[in-house]
């Protein structure tokens, strides 16, 4: 994990993601646990609050689980529904941005999947 104090995204949000990523990388499989709170907030020297509005994120998604006086737990399903998230976002932000640029400079669906297979050589 690696928290960026010189952006504009909020350290939790970092947080959320950065274990997001982690759970997909297989890092954290389902059903194992995460760090705790205050180990990531140790680490990162961090406040613990801020860890815990991160985590508090991917449980109200339903990503993590807590096992009560034990920790938080990725929750069988997580890949999948991160994956579904992650490829939703990719599509709000690429795809329909490329779609509009491409209608701008009449570039036509044919040309579009040519130039992605070339660069897809590369």
């Amino acid at each position: 994990m690696q928290i960026d104090f010189d952006i504009d995204i909020p350290i939790y949000i970092q947080i959320a993601s950065q274990i997001e990523d982690s759970i997909l990388s297989g890092a954290f499989a389902e059903e194992t646990q995460i760090p705790s709170t205050t180990e990531i907030s140790t680490v990162y020297k961090i406040n613990p609050a801020t860890v815990l509005k991160g985590v508090n994120i991917l449980a109200s998604q339903d990503i993590l689980y807590k096992k009560r006086g034990v920790g938080m737990f990725v929750k069988a399903g997580a890949v999948k529904k991160i994956r579904e998230k992650h490829r939703q976002s990719f599509y709000e932000d690429y795809i329909v941005k490329l779609l509009a640029e491409a209608k701008k400079l009449d570039i036509k669906e044919q040309d579009i999947i040519r130039m992605i297979t070339k660069g897809d050589q590369s």
